[in-house]
């Protein structure tokens, strides 16, 4: 009976040690799936070299793995900045980043969690980029010109975030705001160009119509001025003389002259 309580427990501990061998075998390993890269802490200090894609060892039990998304993020962020002629401008960028693999050690060490890095690096990252695009320019000019505004802002937000481990893929301002003031300046400039260019087209209109009579009356002069000259007594008469249908009138001048013929005597001999 002694001989058979030895042998259970000599079996207990043997499967006992497999399990815990198994345990510790199965914790020794991790998998890395593509798109992340893994950290090693052993008793809470970050191992130098990361682990990429695949299979990799580490210490058991009081090794750990932090895993961090290498793949595509996008976080939208608020920035706010005064610009050149000191009027606010408020705007909203939706960063898409990623996190650069070779640096995931330093940004576990440095930052820890994906929200750290974003609250504590990507956002008032963010704000002064903001700040230099904006200072640059005029708020109208940050509103016509915003392709460039932007492309101050990615060149100023992807030298700063590097540094970090960050790397700036794309931005786009989803939103651009200025001060109602501002707002309210713009709209009454836009009203007084409005009347500006009616005025102007109005007195175009009337510089146009003066011209135009200008012409009509010089034209009008001409013309007297060339019948003046071509109208003579003969040419008078002649006109007359076609247009006369044979019958005399009716009624005879005082000289008894007939109208428009003038008919020499010695001729008619």
């Amino acid at each position: 009976m002694t001989d058979r309580n030895n042998f259970d427990w000599k079996q207990i501990l043997a499967i006992s040690f497999v399990v815990i061998l198994a345990i510790i075998g199965f914790n020794s390993f991790v998998v890395i799936n593509p798109g992340q890269a893994g950290v090693v802490s052993v008793l809470g200090k970050a191992a130098d070299g990361v682990l990429l894609e695949g299979v990799h060892f580490k210490p058991p039990l009081a090794g750990k793995v932090d895993v961090y998304d290498i793949t595509v993020q996008k976080f939208e962020v608020p920035a706010q900045s005064s610009t050149k002629d000191l009027q606010d401008l408020t705007a909203s960028f939706a960063i898409n980043f990623r996190l650069d693999p070779l640096q995931v050690v330093n940004i576990r060490r440095t930052q820890g969690t994906l929200e750290n890095i974003v609250s504590k690096i990507i956002a008032p990252q963010t704000q002064e980029s903001f700040k230099i695009a904006a200072a640059r320019r005029t708020v109208e000019e940050a509103i016509t010109k915003r392709d460039e505004l932007k492309q101050d802002f990615d060149l100023a937000l992807g030298n700063r975030l590097e540094k970090y481990g960050i790397i700036v893929l794309d931005t786009s301002v989803v939103d651009l705001d200025f001060s109602p003031e501002f707002s309210k300046a713009v709209e009454e400039k836009q009203i007084a160009e409005q009347r500006a260019q009616r005025a102007v087209y109005v007195a175009q209109e009337a510089e146009q119509e003066a011209e135009a009579n200008v012409n009509r009356a010089k034209g009008q002069a001409e013309a007297q001025r060339l019948l003046r000259e071509t109208l003579t007594a003969e040419l008078l008469q002649k006109q007359a003389i076609d247009k006369w249908d044979g019958k005399f009138p009716q009624v005879m001048g005082g000289n008894g002259a007939l109208p428009f013929i003038n008919i020499e005597p010695n001729k008619m001999n």
